[in-house]
């Protein structure tokens, strides 16, 4: 190799060595480039509420769903063994005063009295939405009335909300006692809750009484 180009190449060498670093070539009317994202975790969870202890009980109080005349007709037909005429206008009789029940009691009882009487019975609770419930019901009676009898009985309940709700002392409510199409009828009030038991096989017991009647979860020796 030359002289000439040894010299050559080695301008070239210290030339490239001097010189910056390459920038990348922009056009200067394009726009600014986008931020870039930037990650977030997300945020943590809420606390959930803390439990329930479990020693107070909670009660689902929403407006619960009512039977309708057609129904309690049939109910109350099927298990007191009447004509659908007889069941028909105890019940119009009832809804007239009275309007649609929320729940209903399907028993039994029985009764005696001579001027003081007893009543007891057994039977079923039954709401919509709500479980099924057995209860008792025990009371004195008082008044011009004597005889003895068994029955079955029907009783609509009207503005019970819940079950356990019937748990208590409902005391007749005077002058509300009827027969109608054969089948004896009156009303127990306590607070806002209202009783309209239906029985059949009444006997001499409608008569002029005053009382009450307490219910329970057992069956209870003494009424009081």
């Amino acid at each position: 190799m030359s002289a000439v180009a040894s010299e050559a190449l080695a301008r070239q060498r210290i030339t490239s060595e001097q010189l910056p670093p390459a920038q990348p070539i922009t056009d200067p009317n394009a726009p600014p480039p986008a931020p870039q994202e930037t990650y977030a975790p997300p945020p943590p969870p809420p606390e959930a509420a803390p439990a329930s202890s479990g020693m107070t009980p909670t009660y689902d109080t929403g407006r619960v769903q009512t039977y309708s005349a057609d129904e309690m007709i049939r109910a109350t037909s099927d298990f007191l063994g009447v004509t659908a005429e007889s069941a028909g206008a105890a019940i119009e009789k009832v809804f007239k005063d009275k309007g649609q029940p929320t729940g209903y009691i399907a028993g039994e009882e029985g009764s005696g009295a001579f001027i003081a009487g007893l009543r007891y019975g057994r039977g079923l609770l039954y709401m919509k939405g709500r479980p099924t419930l057995e209860v008792f019901w025990q009371g004195p009676t008082i008044g011009w009335d004597w005889g003895g009898n068994a029955s079955r009985v029907f009783t609509l309940c009207y503005d019970l909300q819940y079950p356990d709700a019937i748990f208590r002392r409902f005391p007749g409510v005077e002058g509300s006692a009827y027969l109608v199409g054969g089948l004896g009828v009156n009303y127990q009030k306590a607070d806002e809750i209202t009783l309209a038991p239906i029985r059949a096989g009444v006997g001499l017991r409608l008569g002029a009484n005053v009382g009450y009647l307490g219910y329970s979860r057992q069956r209870r020796r003494l009424p009081f």
